[in-house]
């Protein structure tokens, strides 16, 4: 198993590596329809979008993150 000190790491990467088969499957079935080679051109999609959402994730997440932390409210934890 992976050490927890790379959890952002291996998230960023199963993130990137499901939106971008999502993504590029839709986009791909929007841009030609059901075509004969359709796995083929979504396959070459995936490939490529993988290679750029998977830094911009590692790069990304930080600051949504902080996003996150700013627009969401404080627990108040007082009983």
């Amino acid at each position: 198993m992976i050490d927890r000190k790379y959890q952002h790491i291996v998230f960023a990467f199963f993130m990137a590596l499901l939106m971008s088969c999502l993504m590029s499957l839709v986009i791909s079935i929007f841009n030609v329809g059901f075509a004969n080679n359709i796995l083929y051109i979504w396959l070459k999609a995936w490939s490529f979008a993988f290679t750029i959402a998977f830094p911009a994730v590692v790069i990304v997440s930080p600051v949504v993150r902080k996003l996150v932390s700013i627009t969401l409210k404080q627990e108040n934890h007082d009983i």
